[in-house]
């Protein structure tokens, strides 16, 4: 198949905050106009000055703004642009968001619609996987099923099960169970909760490893069938299921399941025809050391910077050669991985509830020196809108290995001030400090063991 190469002039950004600002970076360095769009909320926002252009697209709640094609794609139309980033959330593994760009004569700065649809729905993905020849969960699909055959199949595998939302992300729609009495209120409420966030409320129940560590695989692939990866990442530290830090290299694999795990996701990527950035997200099971799909990302990541840090690889420079058409300018061999590299997301947030708390910022001081990236969007005298994510901003640190990052990250934490609102710094500093992080000794569970 031929691959039409494009030169992109100006691109769209589909998103808001940090990771808009972090897009209009790599264009600005490749030569790039950037449009950024926006709702009445974000009038203010630092990515609506840092663009070239700007638009307006809708007011404060992003069903009408930033998940709201037609007006995106409008002002995609009158900006001249001739492509979009959706950075991640909102629409950005949205397939009908991807198929509307292509037919309005757009580029999707992301996978193919293809990809997306595959990947996207964690149930199919999971039939995907096992067919790479991808160790994976064997799942029980609760749609249609006769509640004595779901109790059958729950007992076969065993409590503690894990309800999961096909359609779900981000931590949302998903539940441990430890009893039938606990099963059946939990399938129909999740059921209606998932419907009504994502609109498909197909749940699926899996065994529930009790001490797993999170860790994911970043994937770079072009439209020319070249696949590599940039090595893993570690995101146990999860609150509520949404990650809260990262790092890499994570300090629990051996060499010999680092190797298996990068090689499984690649050969997942391949069996898809994977053509853009993405992650391979796996389970690892601390007590037997083996690992399982649980699913793929098909978008750039939150914490992509970890792997930047590590490898000196522009994510989301080379995901826009990619879309471009740009044969990859790396093979697997060109990868250098160093250092140990820590990713802290800044939440405005109340630290014990963890409950949003936006608001007036009177004062902010970002840190700095050697080893440390911060990107945000906030500044001192900004007002953080309430209809929107919590993370206000992501503190990178890199060290030659763990415990000196650790320690760099200690100065840097106690370096950063946001005044006039709550975060959950103070949570970052704890943790730090805990002897069972500083010896790696924790799994997903710790937050919530810790917390209660």
């Amino acid at each position: 198949m031929t691959i039409e190469k494009k030169k992109f002039k100006k691109v769209l950004i589909a998103n808001r905050g940090e990771i808009a600002i972090r897009v209009i970076r790599s264009c600005r360095e490749l030569g790039i106009e950037t449009v950024s769009i926006h709702s009445t909320a974000d009038e203010d926002s630092l990515h609506v000055k840092m663009a070239d252009e700007s638009v307006c697209v809708g007011p404060a709640k992003s069903t009408f703004s930033y998940l709201n094609i037609p007006q995106i794609l409008s002002a995609a139309d009158i900006t001249g642009a001739d492509a979009i980033h959706p950075g991640y959330g909102f629409l950005s593994e949205n397939d009908e968001f991807a198929e509307m760009c292509e037919k309005w004569g757009l580029t999707f700065i992301g996978p193919s619609v293809k990809c997306i649809q595959s990947m996207g729905d964690k149930i199919e993905s999971k039939i995907t996987a096992k067919k790479a020849n991808v160790p994976t969960l064997e799942p029980i699909y609760v749609k249609d099923m006769p509640e004595s055959e779901i109790e059958s199949q729950v007992r076969t595998l065993g409590f503690p099960v894990l309800i999961k939302a096909s359609a779900g992300g981000g931590g949302r729609g998903m539940k441990r169970i430890d009893s039938f009495d606990e099963l059946w209120p939990a399938l129909t409420r999740l059921q209606e909760e998932a419907k009504a966030a994502f609109g498909d409320g197909t749940l699926f129940i899996e065994k529930y490893i009790e001490n797993p560590r999170h860790i994911e695989v970043q994937i770079l692939a072009d439209k020319h069938g070249n696949v590599i990866h940039l090595g893993e990442r570690d995101c146990t530290i999860q609150r509520r299921f949404q990650k809260i830090l990262e790092e890499a290299p994570s300090p629990v694999l051996t060499k010999e399941v680092r190797e298996e795990i990068c090689s499984a996701a690649v050969r997942l990527a391949k069996f898809v025809h994977y053509d853009s950035v993405g992650t391979v997200e796996f389970l690892y099971d601390q007590d037997t050391q083996k690992f399982y799909f649980m699913e793929m990302n098909t978008r750039i990541q939150v914490e992509h910077p970890v792997t930047e840090g590590r490898t000196g690889v522009d994510l989301i420079g080379e995901q826009i050669r990619h879309a471009q058409g740009d044969i990859s300018r790396f093979k697997q061999s060109d990868i250098i991985f160093r250092n140990h590299v820590m990713e802290f997301r800044i939440n405005a947030e109340d630290p014990k509830t963890g409950m949003p708390s936006p608001g007036y910022i009177t004062h902010y001081h970002r840190p700095g020196g050697i080893g440390v990236r911060t990107d945000d969007y906030i500044y001192t005298g900004y007002t953080v809108p309430p209809y929107y994510d919590s993370m206000i901003s992501k503190i990178i640190v890199q060290a030659d290995n763990r415990d000196n990052c650790i320690t760099r990250a200690k100065r840097v934490l106690n370096e950063t001030v946001v005044s006039g609102i709550q975060t959950n710094l103070g949570l970052h500093k704890e943790i730090l400090d805990d002897p069972d992080f500083v010896s790696s000794q924790f799994s997903t569970n710790y937050l919530s063991k810790k917390l209660n």
